[in-house]
């Protein structure tokens, strides 16, 4: 008889044989279709080759701070910092996206953040682990930006919770759900200028109580969905 850890290696094995035996089954009954369009593609979560000519990836060069791309390596000066972040620096650390936010970007990302496609957190994540392999490098725990229970409730999930709880399988880094809280509710911010969306935000975050003892000291990598005038990261840093 084998004993207790070799059968469980062995059932490990097995299991995994047979989820990646499924996933063959299943690809052939409903062959995986671009993350954008109908167009087939080897893998579930991938991009068809005229989708991926069209996606604008955030590559270098792009600000130190914040991440946001410039249009040539001597923009932002020596030390690669954008005017924004020259003349407000931002509370976080440094921020990285792995996309421009246009149209192309809008068709991947709605749609999970919208439209109930929460089954590409896992093809958003290995995007996201590419881009920001970094701050992965050095993170200790993932903790997504929260939503107010109002909006959680009308939307049913929270897209950066599953982001992160994606990112945390990959990488293996713990990911901290319910770590921040949303103590007071917000208007929509899509139609908000930069100043307005830091006044609503000013205090509508906070550290929830009794996770504080496992964010203290320790390098904390924040998740979102899509990052606009770092408003939203900026009161997360804050709390």
């Amino acid at each position: 008889m084998l004993a207790a850890p070799e059968r469980l290696s062995l059932l490990m094995r097995l299991a995994g044989g047979a989820c990646r035996a499924g996933r063959r089954v299943l690809d052939l009954l409903l062959p995986p279709n671009c993350l954008t369009c109908d167009a087939p593609v080897e893998a579930p979560g991938r991009l068809c080759p005229e989708c991926f000519r069209v996606t604008a990836f955030i590559t270098e060069p792009f600000c130190r701070s914040c991440g946001v791309p410039f249009a040539h390596a001597g923009q932002g000066g020596p030390d690669r910092i954008c005017p924004a972040c020259r003349t407000h620096p931002p509370d976080f650390d440094r921020a990285r996206a792995v996309l421009r936010y246009d149209g192309q970007a809008r068709r991947i990302v709605l749609p999970f953040k919208h439209g109930d496609r929460t089954e590409t957190a896992r093809a958003l994540a290995r995007l996201m682990a590419r881009s920001g392999a970094a701050l992965l490098s050095e993170a200790e725990v993932l903790v997504p930006v929260p939503l107010h229970r109002r909006r959680l409730i009308g939307r049913r999930y929270n897209q950066a919770a599953l982001l992160a709880r994606a990112l945390a399988r990959l990488t293996g880094i713990p990911a901290l759900p319910d770590a921040l809280r949303r103590v007071r509710a917000t208007a929509p911010l899509g139609d908000c200028s930069a100043a307005e969306r830091f006044v609503l935000l000013d205090g509508a975050i906070a550290a929830r109580a009794s996770r504080a003892h496992r964010l203290a000291g320790r390098q904390v990598l924040l998740i979102d969905d899509v990052m606009t005038s770092g408003a939203t990261a900026g009161a997360c840093a804050r709390a």
